[in-house]
């Protein structure tokens, strides 16, 4: 049985459930000298902890993070760095409330994954979802910011934003305002039409979904075709988060809609004329900005009256409540962050062993030849 670890070279295992005692990840393949800090980490976890933005859940997680190991401040050393060994990083249960779910330990919540975790494992945790809550994407954040310094060091940055939100869409893209908004959306006017909604919605007692985009710099040649493609590591990452339902690349699923000539980009000597590939060509990357959109749908959580059933398969009906977020945005902008700089980073390293490989093969030639 496998499915905590994620990546070939930067590997990372998380762990932790939602009211356990703690959450963390467990980082393999870092490479040696990367500047790395708690408050480094603590501030990628800061914008994704319970309590932020609009319709924010009233759980109250400090999520402050703990480095166990992998990082030393060698002496004349202006900071921590990381030594190359596994790098483990802790966050700790501060606002765990199991007893709030006692009445709903023996029926299965529409939405959820009850159902599917009881017929997986014949274990019922129902402490808040355990590992298939939304909680356990804290310890992804933390591993995202790992993997963020080392991409920075090679050029390499990450930026998600909301583009829509409960059928309210960005028109603009100022990325100014992106840290202007508590949606982190590119449209301020957008963003206050978001909130009325969101305030609109919970007088409903329902919830929300909605699409972020992420745009990354790449340089050219990341990817492994034809298993380990960029787009399809892209999109498992993606779809690895529990609020994601649909990733697209580039145009995407308007691409189906297109002549050939329409979708293709034209090459010029000065580089591509558009990028409706999204950055990718065959699996690898092209060097223009990497365009990916996920699908997020509404938190399952609501406090309508739903109907289920229980362990013994009778009919009954709920209501959710409890501590929950009107919609997974803009919580989950970080998220996704964080996922498509752990397949950045997990490629990047693999496609250094390639380009050392390489080198070493022509100059191993080239003295052949002398």
């Amino acid at each position: 049985m496998a499915g905590n670890t994620f990546g070939t070279l930067f590997r990372v295992t998380t762990w932790g459930e939602s009211h356990g005692p703690a959450l963390g990840a467990v980082i393999d393949g870092c490479p040696p000298g990367i500047e790395l800090t708690p408050e480094i980490i603590q501030e990628e976890l800061d914008r994704r902890r319970p309590g932020q933005g609009g319709g924010a859940s009233p759980r109250k997680e400090p999520d402050r993070v703990e480095i166990l190991s992998g990082t030393f401040r060698p002496e004349g050393a202006a900071c921590d760095l990381t030594t190359g060994t596994p790098i483990s990083l802790v966050i700790f249960n501060k606002d765990a409330h199991s007893k709030s779910y006692d009445h709903l330990k023996d029926v299965f919540r529409p939405g959820h994954g009850d159902l599917t975790y009881l017929a997986k494992y014949g274990i019922r945790d129902h402490r808040g979802g355990g590992r298939a809550s939304a909680r356990e994407t804290a310890a992804r954040v933390a591993a995202g910011a790992v993997a963020s310094q080392l991409l920075r060091a090679h050029g390499i940055e990450v930026t998600a934003y909301t583009v829509a939100l409960g059928g309210v869409r960005a028109e603009a893209r100022d990325m100014e305002a992106v840290t202007q908004n508590p949606l982190f959306c590119p449209d301020l006017e957008a963003a206050r039409r978001m909130e009325e909604r969101i305030s609109e919605v919970r007088g409903q007692g329902d919830t929300l979904g909605g699409l972020v985009e992420i745009r990354a710099t790449c340089p050219i040649g990341l990817g492994e075709p034809v298993f380990d493609k960029l787009d399809g590591e892209l999109a498992r990452a993606l779809m690895s988060i529990g609020a994601v339902k649909g990733v697209e690349i580039g145009a995407g699923f308007r691409a189906a809609e297109m002549l050939g000539s329409e979708n293709n980009d034209p090459l010029t000597p000065a580089g591509f004329v558009g990028n409706n590939a999204g950055g990718i060509l065959a699996g690898i990357s092209s060097g223009e900005p990497l365009i990916v959109r996920v699908a997020v749908k509404p938190i399952p959580s609501i406090s309508r009256e739903q109907q289920t059933v229980n362990l013994a398969n009778e009919p009954v009906t709920i209501k959710v409540g409890g501590r929950h977020d009107i919609s997974a945005i803009p919580r989950i902008v970080p998220v996704c962050e964080a996922m498509v700089r752990l397949v950045l980073a997990d490629h990047l390293l693999r496609h250094l062993v390639l380009v050392a490989h390489r080198t070493a093969v022509q100059n191993h030639g080239a003295t052949k030849n002398n």
